[in-house]
């Protein structure tokens, strides 16, 4: 099964991150907030009749304020009074335009909303373009993430148009082309600033700093994140500074900051977090400050292995809080609390229901609060080594703390950083157990689940995303389920919203892992959600669609759930995504789907329902030509699981399967065993019709073939052998195969593979080639251009046989044999049956012409043959096998009855073929004795 992680892009180019899809849809209309005045006004119906009409005012508007801003405007087309309800100043006060699509039009068409708008976020560089359209003079607080393509000209602009701006945040994505030009506009045109965050700007100059000196006399908090230069002595001067960031900012000159800010007057939180910053820094800002109260130094190397190296080094902070990982981050927060009794870890909590009239300290709080989850989010990315024990110690139990915060942002981060941080190998999908089980044990999965149902789309999102990355760990996922997240997730599946949405699936695509959750995802209505969300969003969002493919990947592995995806419309939508997405990821996650689906050939009709919609053949079959592995393997399995069905499999010749899967395997000798289990595998499902056999080795198909013999992986012994014991069943392949030298690999593997079923298919190929059948064909060569090529068929035959007999005789065991050829009694023939038998050969069908070679093969010279032709209709007939009545009836149509007792009576055969032909006999017999039961019942 497959999984999926997900994680924050990347921070930057240097560094390899897990790559998170476009957060925009391909077209304002797919994900936009609907106009005012769009959309007719219909009417709702239910059992009893209900006049919406007759509500009172202000109960409308309160039914207005639970609804997310889609829903609002969406409720607010339905009549002329609730569009002038809806638009009423107190529900327009604050904007989450993150979700959604903000371009020039959009926000123009809601500018008549937002003349009271006081709060706004967005997502990306373009919605930020945008907003001056929303013409909302009156903005305070301006926070937009995503947006590392912001120009300083946008920033500027943003600033001009609103003077009144107290808080501009524009982090945690690093914006490099941002300059200090921007930070002087900022500073000039927003003298009302009080807070200013921006995050991965190269250099911020004293000029920039200067300015916001001069022209923002209330500014009390800066935070420059990730930054590349700052000019430490221009902060200094920022006198009206209560808190300052510089967390992961670099080439900061320590001795000359921590000079100068510990003049600064007001400072009172300063946080250097992920910085070089030096013991002796520390040190000096903690004794030198007169107004410092808190000092976050988190992931500080050179202070970490002082702190380690000298645990006593930091213990005299001058009553000044240091916030370090190797210090209890919570015991230290509640040390703040002069002479008040409070629960370590429930001081985040105590401290939102306390609602203390201590300015000073609700202000240090809600910093600390702000701080500390972007901090334990970037060391959760980074994931430096050693780190374990500060997140099992206390790391997942801040972070759960924190996302009970009443601060969105922190919230949201908190929730993303909970998703992050049990992640170790983004690319294998490995979640560490230790950290995903320590938050289930801190009750961290209802918390999550409850953050999940949030009216707060952002939050939602969050949520789920953290749900579905734990949920890797099977015993997370029990809890997940058990705590009912399956039915959350379900319902987060059909928002309209496709964050939401993504999220959602992503965490039911890893719940869909667990055989036991697949029942439940299904009557929880996952099949059909996820199934909608192909359908709802167009092929450019590859996120949403990638999930939900992968969930119903996993889902269609089960008998019941594959019949429900077929019936929810899965086959129609899957096939779309095969033939219409150009993404590797939802093309690999849409084959691996076709595929289960059409795994089910003897239980269901979905095998048939695949290959009969339209285009599904072509696309799977142009998809083994792809340029991703992961895509041309899916595929190719989808194509071997299809071909089981007679239909399918001269379709998928007829479209070009033999040519593109010959092609693939004599491409895939360097590729992973999963891809050459399944290249393999589809030409052994083709072969299966004499005419596709014929094809294959007219192709060229027999020397790949041969070299996936010679693989180290069972598997693929398996798949290469059964194809090359089909090939051979044709006397041209045949003699192709001996010329390529195909004998000794399948001596090879008929000896030496550790599957019992690739060493008889390599038997049954060796015995197709040298039962006489190929001698005359062998006279003229395979070659259409001439005579074959120069191959001593004496010496191969010679070599075949002997390793024929070496198989046969590991299945002989002398005494049990002896015993069966003196008495032939039931009991001794079911011993040695039982001790021959091969479990998986069960399941291999053989067509009339097959059986009948094998019986003819009783009667061939070779002695060896004999042996070998009796085994193998042993194997063929065993009661229980899957095709063991298909293939008795055969052999009845074949008259093999007698031809198995001469072999049973013949003085010169060897002991093996005539104990065998016995049982071969006696199983006829038994057979034919529960059809005459049956047909009397």
């Amino acid at each position: 099964m497959s999984r999926r992680l997900r994680r924050r892009g990347a921070q930057s180019k240097g560094k390899a991150k897990v790559i998170i899809s476009p957060v925009f849809p391909e077209t304002a209309e797919d994900c936009e907030i609907p106009r005012p005045g769009g959309g007719g006004g219909g009417h709702w119906a239910g059992e009893a009749a209900v006049d919406w009409t007759c509500l009172a005012d202000d109960t409308v508007v309160q039914l207005f304020s639970c609804l997310n801003y889609r829903d609002r405007a969406s409720l607010a087309s339905t009549c002329r009074t609730w569009r002038l309800l809806g638009s009423s100043p107190c529900l327009w006060t604050s904007l989450d335009l993150r979700a959604h699509r903000c371009d020039p039009d959009t926000a123009a068409a809601l500018a008549g909303r937002c003349a009271h708008l006081r709060h706004l976020r967005f997502r990306g560089a373009d919605a930020a373009a945008a907003v001056m359209n929303l013409q909302a003079r009156g903005l305070q607080e301006i926070a937009g993430e995503y947006c590392s393509d912001i120009t300083d000209a946008t920033l500027s602009v943003i600033a001009a148009r609103h003077e009144a701006l107290e808080s501009l945040q524009i982090a945690p994505d690093l914006c490099e082309r941002i300059t200090s030009d921007a930070i002087r506009h900022v500073a000039m045109c927003c003298t009302k600033l009080r807070r200013l965050r921006l995050s991965g700007i190269r250099e911020v100059d004293g000029e920039a700093v200067g300015a916001l000196a001069r022209h923002c006399p209330q500014l009390e908090e800066i935070a420059f994140l990730d930054c590349g230069s700052i000019d430490e002595t221009a902060l200094g001067k920022v006198a009206s500074l209560r808190f300052l960031s510089v967390a992961g900012s670099r080439n900061l000159k320590w001795a000359t900051a921590s000079l100068s800010w510990s003049k600064l007057p007001n400072l009172i939180g300063l946080d250097v977090s992920r910085t070089d910053v030096s013991p002796s820094a520390v040190s000096r800002l903690l004794s030198l400050s007169k107004s410092l109260k808190v000092l976050c130094a988190l992931n500080c190397v050179a202070l970490e292995e002082e702190g380690s190296h000298s645990p006593m080094a930091f213990s005299n902070t001058r009553g000044k809080l240091l916030l370090a990982l190797f210090n209890d981050i919570l015991k230290g927060i509640a040390s703040l609390f002069k002479g008040i009794v409070v629960k370590e870890q429930g001081i985040f909590g105590e401290w939102r229901s306390w609602k203390t009239k201590d300015k000073n300290l609700n202000d240090i709080m809600s910093w600390i609060e702000w701080i500390l989850p972007q901090s334990l989010l970037r060391i959760a990315e980074t994931n430096p080594r050693g780190i374990d024990e500060f997140w099992l110690r206390q790391g997942a139990a801040l972070l759960l703390s924190l996302v009970k915060s009443s601060q969105e942002d922190v919230q949201e981060r908190a929730a993303t950083g909970l998703a992050t941080f049990v992640v170790i190998d983004d690319e294998n999908a490995t979640v560490d157990p230790a950290r995903a089980e320590v938050v289930m044990r801190n009750g961290g999965i209802p918390l999550l689940l409850e953050l999940a149902k949030s009216c707060r789309e952002g939050l939602q999102s969050e949520a789920a995303k953290a749900i579905a990355n734990l949920s890797v760990n099977a015993k997370v996922a029990k809890a997940v389920a058990d705590e009912g997240g399956i039915n959350i997730l379900a319902d987060l599946a059909r928002s309209m919203n496709r964050l939401v949405a993504e999220e959602a699936a992503g965490g039911l695509w890893n719940l869909s892992v667990g055989e036991e959750h697949k029942a439940a995802i299904a009557e929880a209505g996952g099949v059909k959600a996820l199934v909608d969300l192909i359908f709802k969003w167009p092929s450019g969002i590859d996120g949403v669609l990638e999930r939900a493919a992968g969930a119903l990947a996993n889902l269609a592995a089960d008998d019941k759930c594959s019949m429900e995806v077929a019936v929810a419309g899965g086959v129609h939508a899957l096939v779309k995504l095969a033939r219409l997405c150009m993404v590797e990821g939802v093309q690999e996650q849409a084959a691996r789907a076709l595929a289960n689906l059409a795994a089910h050939g003897d239980s269901n009709n979905n095998n048939a329902a695949v290959g009969q919609e339209a285009g599904a053949l072509e696309a799977l079959v142009q998809l083994t030509c792809s340029q991703n592995e992961g895509v041309r393997q899916e595929a190719a399995g989808a194509l071997w699981n299809l071909s089981f069905d007679d239909r399918n499999r001269e379709a998928i010749a007829a479209v070009g399967g033999v040519e593109a899967l010959v092609a693939l395997a004599q491409g895939c000798s360097n590729a992973s065993q999963g891809l050459q289990e399944r290249a393999a595998g589809a030409l052994w499902g083709l072969s299966v019709s004499e005419a596709n056999s014929i094809a294959i080795g007219r192709q060229g198909g027999v020397a790949p073939l041969i070299a996936l013999a010679r693989s180290d992986a069972e598997d693929v012994h398996e798949t290469a052998a059964g194809a090359l014991w089909n090939l051979a069943f044709n006397s041209g392949n045949a003699l192709r195969i001996v010329e390529e030298g195909g004998v000794p690999s399948l001596v090879h593997l008929c000896t030496s593979s550790g599957s019992k079923m690739a060493r008889f298919m390599a038997a049954l190929a060796l015995a197709y080639m040298f039962d006489g059948r190929m001698d005359e064909v062998a006279l003229v060569g395979s070659s259409s251009e001439g005579a074959s090529k120069s191959v001593n068929f004496d010496a191969a035959r010679r070599m075949a046989l002997k390793h024929i007999k070496d198989f046969v005789l590991t299945f002989s065991e002398p005494q049990l044999f002896s015993m069966a050829a003196a008495s032939s009694a039931p009991a001794t023939l079911a011993q040695v049956a039982e001790a021959a038998r091969i479990q998986e050969a069960g399941h291999l069908r053989c067509s009339g012409a097959e059986i009948g070679r094998f019986v003819a093969m009783l009667r061939n010279p070779s002695s060896i043959l004999r042996a070998c032709a009796a085994f193998a209709l042993l194997q063929f007939t065993i009661p229980g096998g899957r095709h063991a009545i298909h293939h008795a009836g055969l052999l009845q149509k074949a008259g093999a009855a007698r031809v198995l007792r001469a072999a049973a009576a013949a003085t010169t055969a060897p002991i093996e073929a005539k104990i065998f032909a016995r049982i071969v006999l006696r199983n006829l017999e038994h057979h034919q004795l529960e059809a005459s039961i049956s047909s009397l019942t």
